[in-house]
C-alpha cells in the first residue's frame, strides 16, 4: 500500500491518538441472526447555489453546527470536535475521542456560543471510528448532510473544529484522493476506512469534525491525519494529508447507533495478514463461516474484490467494509499459482 511504501505513520487526531498497527485481522461474527438492515439517513437539500465559491458563505452555514467534544475519563481526558446530526440532539463525533470515558459519564459539548452542555454517549463504532451523542437539543441547528459518492478528486472542500483546542476554525482545501485505504487504532481497536484524502488542514482535536463542500453540506468526518517520523502515537501536526469517513457510510452507522445503540460491519469469517509482502493473504478460515462456505482456505491469496484489485489486507479489509452484511461480493484469488474464482455471502459482526 502506498502509504506503507513512504513509511508515513497514520494517527487518530482526537485527543486519545493512535497509529497504523496491525498484522492480521479477524472478522468472526458472533453468529447472531438479528436483522441489522436499517435505512440510512437521507441526504439533506443544499443550502448554498450549485455556483457557491465563497468559503465565508460556507462557515457562517455551518459554524453553528459545529461543537468541540471535551471527555474526562478513567482512561484519560482530551478534546475533539463533532457536528450536530438532528433535531433531536444527536451529534456526531468519532470513536477514539470519547474512548477514555466510561459510557454516559464525563463527556460534554461545547456550542459555538461557548456554553457547555453535558452529553450522554448513545453507541460507538470502533470499527468505523464513528459515534453518537445526545445532548438537549434546544437551540441547537442540525448540519445538512450530502453524498459522500457524488465527489471528485480536486474538489474543494472545508473541514470544521477544535484543533489544539481552538475552537470553531475552519480550514479550506480539495479533495486529495477517493477510497484511500486506511487504518488507526489504538488501545487494541483499529478502524479500517475507505477514507476521503483531503489537505484541507486538519489537527489533533479535528476528529469528529465535519468535511464539507461549497454547497454547505458534510461529505466527510475528519478522522485521521499522515505524519512523517516520530513515534507511534505522537500528535504530529498538519502536512496535508487528512483523511476522513464518508458521509455515505456515516448515514448507516449512525442510525444504528441511534436505534440500537451498537453498529454492524460485514465479515467474510477469515482473518487476513496485513503484512505479508506477498498481498492478501488468508491466514486462518472460521469453522462454519461464510469463507468456508465460499471454498476459501488458509494461504489463498486474495487479488480482487467485485473485479476492483487489492494488493494488500488492509486494501481488502477497507473495500469488504464499504459493503453491507447480506450483501454478495465476487472474489478472485491465487491458490498455489493457480487463479480462481468464488462468491462470498457477507455475514456480520457488532463493533
Amino acid at each position: 500500500m502506498a502509504l506503507v511504501a513512504v513509511s508515513l505513520l497514520v494517527s487518530l487526531i482526537g485527543g486519545i491518538l493512535g497509529t497504523i498497527a496491525a498484522s492480521n485481522w479477524s472478522d468472526v461474527g458472533d453468529g447472531s441472526d438479528k436483522d441489522t438492515a436499517v435505512a440510512p439517513l437521507e441526504s439533506n437539500p443544499a443550502p448554498l447555489p450549485s455556483d457557491n465559491t465563497n468559503i465565508a458563505r460556507v462557515a457562517d452555514r455551518l459554524l453553528p453546527s459545529v461543537v468541540q467534544i471535551r471527555v474526562i475519563g478513567a482512561q484519560g481526558s482530551g478534546t475533539g470536535s463533532g457536528f450536530v446530526l438532528d433535531k433531536r440532539g444527536h451529534v456526531v463525533t468519532n470513536a477514539h475521542v470519547v474512548r477514555a470515558a466510561g459510557r454516559g459519564d464525563g463527556i460534554s459539548i461545547v456550542l459555538p456560543n461557548g456554553k457547555e452542555r453535558d452529553a450522554e454517549l448513545i453507541g460507538t463504532s470502533a470499527s468505523y471510528d464513528l459515534a453518537v451523542l445526545k445532548v438537549t437539543p434546544r437551540g441547537l441547528r442540525r448540519a445538512s448532510l450530502g453524498s459522500s459518492g457524488a465527489l471528485r478528486v480536486g474538489q474543494p472542500v472545508v473541514a470544521f473544529g477544535s484543533p489544539l483546542g481552538l475552537t470553531s476554525t475552519v480550514t479550506s482545501g480539495i479533495v486529495s484522493a477517493l477510497d484511500r485505504p486506511v487504518t488507526a487504532g489504538g488501545s487494541g481497536e483499529d478502524s479500517f476506512i475507505n477514507a476521503i484524502q483531503t489537505d484541507a488542514a486538519i489537527n489533533p482535536g479535528n476528529s469528529g469534525g465535519p468535511l464539507v463542500d461549497l454547497r454547505g453540506r458534510v461529505v466527510g468526518v475528519n478522522s485521521a491525519i499522515a505524519t512523517v517520523g516520530g513515534m507511534p502515537g505522537s500528535q504530529s501536526g498538519n502536512i496535508g494529508v487528512g483523511f476522513a469517513i464518508p458521509i455515505d457510510q456515516v448515514r448507516v452507522t449512525a442510525v444504528q447507533l441511534i436505534k440500537r445503540g451498537v453498529a454492524y460491519y460485514p465479515i467474510i469469517g477469515a482473518q487476513v495478514a496485513t503484512s505479508d509482502q506477498r498481498g492478501a493473504v488468508v491466514s486462518v478460515v472460521s469453522a462454519g463461516g461464510p469463507a468456508q462456505a465460499a471454498g476459501l482456505r488458509r494461504d489463498d491469496i486474495i487479488i480482487s474484490i467485485d473485479s476492483e484489485t487489492v494488493t494488500d489486507g488492509i486494501e481488502l479489509i477497507v473495500a469488504i467494509r464499504s459493503k453491507a452484511p447480506g450483501d454478495t461480493i465476487r472474489l478472485r484469488y491465487l491458490r498455489a499459482g493457480d487463479a480462481q474464482t468464488t462468491q462470498v455471502v457477507l455475514g456480520k459482526a457488532e463493533g
